[in-house]
This record gives C-alpha cells, sequence and structure tokens, in this order.
C-alpha cells in the first residue's frame, strides 16, 4: 500500500513538473497605420501563416485583425517567439507595427488601397473596404 501510495505521489509531481514547465500564452496588441482593408487582412493572413511555419516555430498561436482600428492583436508562445519578432515579421510583410516603418520593398509590393493614408491608400470616401466582399 505504502508502495502504490508512493508511485502515485511521484506520478502527480511529475505531472505537476510539466505543467510548470509549459510556458503560459501571451498577447501583444499591434496598430498598423495602413491595416484598414480586407485585402490588407488576407495578403498579411497569408504571410503570417507561411512566417509562422518558417521561422517562428509555430510561436504565434491565433492572431485577430480588426480593420476598423488599424491593430492586430496575437497569442503567441514567449518561448519560442517574441513581440520584437512578431513586428518584423509585420513589417517584412509591408505592414507598419507600432512605431516601426514597414520594409520599403515589400510596401512596394503591396496593392495600392494598402498603403499608407499619406500615399493615398486607406479606405476612400464612400468605399467600404473592411467588409468583405462578396464572390
Amino acid at each position: 500500500m505504502k508502495k502504490i501510495l508512493f508511485l502515485a505521489g511521484c506520478l502527480l509531481a511529475g505531472v505537476n513538473a510539466l505543467q510548470a514547465q509549459q510556458p503560459k500564452p501571451e498577447w501583444v496588441t499591434i496598430k498598423s497605420a495602413n491595416l484598414r482593408c480586407w485585402e490588407c487582412k488576407e495578403k498579411l493572413d497569408k504571410y503570417l501563416l507561411m512566417e509562422n511555419k518558417a521561422n517562428m516555430e509555430s510561436g504565434m498561436m491565433t492572431w485577430k485583425i480588426n480593420l476598423l482600428q488599424g491593430e492586430i492583436k496575437v497569442q503567441f508562445l514567449p518561448d519560442r517567439t517574441s513581440a520584437s519578432a512578431i513586428k518584423a515579421a509585420l513589417n517584412n510583410a509591408g505592414f507598419d507595427a507600432d512605431a516601426d516603418k514597414a520594409e520599403p520593398e515589400a510596401y512596394k509590393l503591396l496593392p495600392p488601397i494598402c498603403k499608407r493614408a499619406e500615399d493615398g491608400g486607406g479606405p476612400q470616401p464612400r468605399k467600404a473596404c473592411h467588409v468583405q466582399p462578396y464572390n
């Protein structure tokens, strides 16, 4: 009986140790001046899927893009990636990330509507671009 209790105690201690080693996911919210339309969202979604598989070791768990606010909320595992790496990925996709400007070459490849407002991009008067278009 003592052996069974000892083994059960060891098993519980092992499970607790495994749970303690798993880092908790964190959230980061990043503002982007040129993330305001559905086309931008689709382009960024595709890029982040590729980037997450290739360079971030699946550190990004999920993300939510709010086109009206021009922001993206990303849930990530801090032992696999960081907020600065996520911002760098946004910059490499052609999008601004908080105070960091997009990489110039990637920014040039964005569709005109995905450019910054000062470059003539973004929502146009009487044209809602934050709503998914009908096919």
